[in-house]
């Protein structure tokens, strides 16, 4: 979905505008785009706006460029050119364990520790509603809203005690008698949790692209869970044809997407990557998120954004579990959030990622 506004930078607006074109067709598979001097003119803006425009096009795989050719469409709606890896993953960057200088600030972090319990004293030691605390619950939709471009209402926001704890409650709110597909390779735990509540899912090869075009236009599943951005242990980030082509998948009635968003928010792109959720009204996609990669993995704090016709069937299936973060962590993060401090740490590290690639680390 789009969000364009006035006040947009210049390079967004002709973003917004290029992306229509190509997903629209006016620029089909193959097309060459025009010259970045062309564009410049055409949009009254300096070649280095469009080159920036450019880049992200080509971060989020709608484009590509070629040596002394310019850049050309690679997006397609209909991908059947991705196919299952061959002679082994490509290798995908240990950042599980970060280095100290990509690490929250711990200064940061102890401030907001003293803060939450000056301003809330003896509150943390109430019980949060099963749901989460509802300021950390407000301060999530907020920041989906104003760095995701999601709207998601806070209400309709469940926390948990780190992913695991949701995939679990994910079974129990669809229901282990649904047919579930995940990726093949996926993170081990998603697998194992899913098998550890009784569900056996379906597994579909990864291409380079994202899952399989056969594979996925055969798959039968009720479910899908999918980690578009560089999904563990290969690396594989779904481009922006192969997420069209996942909403494509589930736009058959009693189809569901969860979308599992783990570390995306350190996508070197200048621009976060796009997400499912915000670009989709079929209200069949749950977002999944955590903030022990973030923020620190001793924070065991992840929650879901249910869209409006899953909330009634979590609270008949899973509404009376208590929530199983702390309180203390649950404020913790919301401060964090709302004092922007959290993001300005996302885009430090975003900044020294890509300080490193240019410097040939």
């Amino acid at each position: 979905m789009e969000h364009r506004t006035e006040n947009q930078p210049l390079y967004l607006r002709l973003y917004e505008r290029l992306r229509g074109d190509i997903t629209a067709g006016i620029y089909p598979f193959g097309a060459k785009l025009p010259s970045k001097r062309t564009l410049a003119d055409r949009h009254g803006m300096s070649v280095i706006t469009v080159e920036h425009t450019l880049s992200l096009l080509t971060d989020e795989g709608y484009i590509e460029p070629r040596q002394r050719s310019g850049y050309f469409v690679c997006y397609s709606e209909n991908e059947t050119f991705a196919r299952p890896l061959a002679g082994g993953l490509p290798p995908r960057p240990h950042t599980r364990d970060r280095a100290d200088e990509e690490s929250f600030p711990f200064s940061v972090l102890a401030g907001a520790m003293r803060k939450v319990i000056s301003d809330y004293g003896e509150t943390l030691l109430i019980k949060t509603p099963g749901a989460g605390a509802p300021e950390l619950r407000e301060a999530i939709a907020r920041y989906l809203r104003r760095s995701r471009g999601m709207e998601a209402q806070a209400e309709r926001i469940v926390i948990g005690a780190g992913a695991e704890y949701l995939y679990s409650l994910l079974v129990q709110i669809l229901g282990r008698d649904k047919i579930w597909a995940i990726e093949d390779p996926s993170y081990e735990k998603i697998e194992a949790v899913y098998r550890g509540c009784g569900v056996a899912p379906r597994l579909l090869p990864l291409g380079r692209h994202g899952i399989a075009s056969a594979a996925l236009q055969e798959c039968d599943a009720d479910i899908l869970h999918i980690t578009p951005y560089r999904s563990f242990p290969s690396g594989v980030t779904a481009s922006a044809g192969k997420r069209r082509q996942y909403l494509q998948w589930a736009a058959r009635p009693g189809r569901t997407i969860i979308e599992d968003d783990f570390e995306s928010e350190f996508t070197l792109s200048t621009k976060p990557e796009e997400t499912l959720w915000a670009q989709t009204d079929r209200e069949n996609v749950i977002y999944l998120n955590t903030f022990s990669k973030t923020i620190a993995p001793s924070i065991r704090v992840g929650y879901m954004a249910l869209p409006e016709p899953l909330w009634e069937t979590y609270e008949k299936n899973a509404g009376f579990y208590s929530c199983a973060a702390p309180a203390f962590e649950q404020y913790l993060i919301a401060g964090l959030l709302d004092s922007g401090d959290f993001e300005r740490h996302i885009n430090r590290v975003r900044r020294l990622e890509r300080k490193k690639i240019r410097e040939g680390q």
